[in-house]
């Protein structure tokens, strides 16, 4: 049954400015009942709401408004490999991945929520070796409808996007459109690569 979707509440980027902050254990412990209810109810009826919106585009897609083991990402930071310790997600995020996918890299729909920033992307992010080289294949042998779909994009939102390395999805933030040669530009480093791409740009200067 899709759940009334009525927005996030103010205390939704409340919480993460103030995680901000204060981005520690004591003080997450002491607000966590605070994050449940402004922070993780919110982002399950806003997955719930998204079902069948998806489903228009295609079947294969999930929103599952689990807060653990769904759509929605969790707040834990992964640190034990990275030089920035801090334990917590200064943001709320969630995947809309294909059925047949196990984890963030399937194909699917990604949305970001923070305070000074809402991002959508749609792609696969990091693809397996296999999977990127098939997407670059289509890129390169069809230019055309590569360029035509990125443009459609950029035409509909009026929104900025920045390329993903190595797949082909786009990330999108609300600001300014575009100048054409920075359009041109993101489709070379698609098509052919960054390094042949760069070199192209500095023959150009």
């Amino acid at each position: 049954m899709t759940e009334h979707f009525a927005g996030f509440p103010k205390d939704f980027f409340a919480f993460f400015r103030e995680l901000k902050a204060n981005n520690n254990r004591p003080w997450f412990e002491e607000n966590k009942e605070r994050f449940k209810e402004s922070v993780q109810a919110p982002m399950s009826q806003f997955i719930a709401a998204m079902a069948p919106k998806l489903a228009k585009i295609s079947k294969n897609f999930v929103a599952d408004p689990r807060p653990n083991g769904g759509s929605m990402f969790r707040i834990y930071r992964d640190v034990r490999f990275s030089k920035d310790k801090r334990p917590y997600k200064e943001h709320a995020a969630c995947h809309f991945r294909h059925a047949l996918g196990k984890d963030a890299h399937a194909p699917g729909f990604y949305m970001h929520f923070a305070p000074d920033e809402v991002i959508f992307g749609g792609g696969l992010w990091m693809p397996p070796p296999e999977a990127l080289s098939k997407i670059r294949d289509q890129i390169a042998g069809k230019p055309q409808a590569w360029k035509k779909a990125v443009m459609e994009v950029h035409g509909a939102l009026r929104w900025r996007s920045w390329r993903c390395a190595d797949t082909a999805a786009a990330r999108l933030r609300s600001r300014a459109p575009l100048h054409r040669r920075h359009q041109e530009k993101i489709l070379l480093r698609h098509a052919r690569g960054q390094r042949k791409a760069r070199v192209i740009a500095e023959t150009r200067r």
